[in-house]
């Protein structure tokens, strides 16, 4: 049996976790769940249900609510430990458990993520901001091939795909996009788009700053950084494919023109779950491809005029891991904005390009662009931000 924390337990991932987990309940618990305190009565029902006895909240004026809320689910005081703060979510990720799922939002999941590989768990790692955000920071703390288990659909598919051979013998990898919801839309076609509209996914029920990233296909941006580093593979090998089916998760061409794909209904409780009992599969975890009914799977060109988000990330790549910490930050900033209507659909792109610029020009001639700490990331998120703010300003004055 495998101990499991989960961190993130409250959303999609750590629920859809424990959903797995209750339906395999031989083979883990759960002994710790970190959350950030915004759904106490569900936290309260998860701890009862899985008799957890270690929780941290990470906002600490959450605690008084997640207390009461145990209470009212019969749940005595002296059975469990709760914590708050972020630090507290870094010490209950490294307490030492077989398997860490990792589904928080944000590169707030670096350290938890780093904390996890330094007390030797497994990472099951749903937070793509650790490495899309963290760099070496996260990869000088562990063994890439051994400690990690990618979540994320598109990498869990990579992943299995890549058991098919060497990794002398990858050509090269291709993701998968949906296109979301304005796939084959020109970008003069998207100058009136509305929030309503981008949150409008033809595929999967996401939050709303990951529905907006799959609109802008900047999810896709941000899955090529991350393939790259899981996997040790140059973004110039690294291919995005419109999928709008969403059953092929990925793919991985071999150097003999094999090309290898994972494929299955969407459904993100079969990533989670091998995420959870690498090397091994588990029966019945979701709903496989049904052989017996008519299908047509398309893939198209990405069309990189309408949407730049994958060139943005490429630049990043071959330029520092400032730079992606960079887009990371600002991509966030401008779809808060978008969502607030402080910013038109098309204003994303503008804000997160003319802060990687502004990027280029600051560390011109820098004598180090990676990171010395987490403290360090997080400084360089802070000054994209406000770059971000800054632009987003500048719109809104114009408009």
């Amino acid at each position: 049996m495998r101990s499991v924390i989960l961190l993130g337990s409250t959303g999609s991932i750590g629920t859809q976790g424990l959903d797995v987990i209750g339906r395999h309940p031989q083979d883990f618990t759960v002994t710790a769940l970190a959350a950030g305190g915004a759904h106490p009565r569900l936290l309260a029902q998860q701890v009862a249900r899985f008799h957890v006895q270690r929780v941290a909240v990470s906002d600490p004026k959450a605690v008084a609510s997640v207390r009461d809320a145990l209470a009212a689910e019969g749940v005595p005081a002296s059975d469990v430990q709760v914590d708050a703060g972020a630090q507290a979510v870094v010490d209950v990720a490294g307490s030492g458990a077989d398997v860490v799922l990792n589904g928080i939002t944000g590169s707030v999941g670096l350290a938890p993520s780093i904390a996890a590989l330094q007390a030797g768990s497994q990472l099951a790692l749903a937070n793509k901001e650790s490495v899309v955000a963290g760099g070496h920071l996260l990869f000088d703390a562990q063994v890439r091939a051994h400690q990690i288990n990618p979540v994320d659909s598109e990498h869990s598919a990579i992943w299995q795909c890549l058991r098919a051979g060497t990794h002398d013998e990858v050509s090269r990898l291709v993701i998968t996009a949906s296109g979301g919801p304005f796939r084959g839309w020109t970008r003069e076609q998207m100058t009136s788009i509305t929030p309503q509209q981008a949150l409008n996914h033809p595929t999967w029920h996401m939050g709303p700053v990951v529905t907006i990233n799959s609109s802008t296909l900047m999810n896709k941006g941000l899955e090529v950084i991350e393939a790259s580093r899981l996997f040790g593979i140059e973004q110039s090998r690294i291919a995005v494919t419109v999928h709008p089916q969403s059953i092929v998760h990925s793919m991985v061409e071999f150097r003999d023109g094999a090309t290898i794909a994972q494929c299955s209904p969407p459904d993100m409780r079969l990533p989670i779950a091998l995420g959870l009992s690498a090397p091994d599969r588990m029966p019945d975890v979701a709903a496989a491809c049904d052989w017996t009914q008519a299908a047509t799977w398309t893939f198209e060109p990405l069309d990189d005029e309408a949407f730049p988000s994958v060139a943005f990330a490429r630049r990043c790549l071959d330029s520092s891991e400032r730079h992606t910490a960079a887009l990371n930050a600002a991509n966030e900033q401008a779809v808060h904005a978008f969502l607030d209507r402080r910013l038109p659909y098309l204003g994303i792109f503008d804000v997160v390009r003319g802060v990687l610029d502004d990027m280029d020009a600051k560390l011109s001639g820098a004598a180090s662009k990676t990171f010395e700490s987490v403290d360090d990331m997080l400084d360089c998120e802070h000054e994209a931000r406000r770059l971000a703010d800054e632009r987003i300003a500048s719109c809104c004055a114009a408009a």
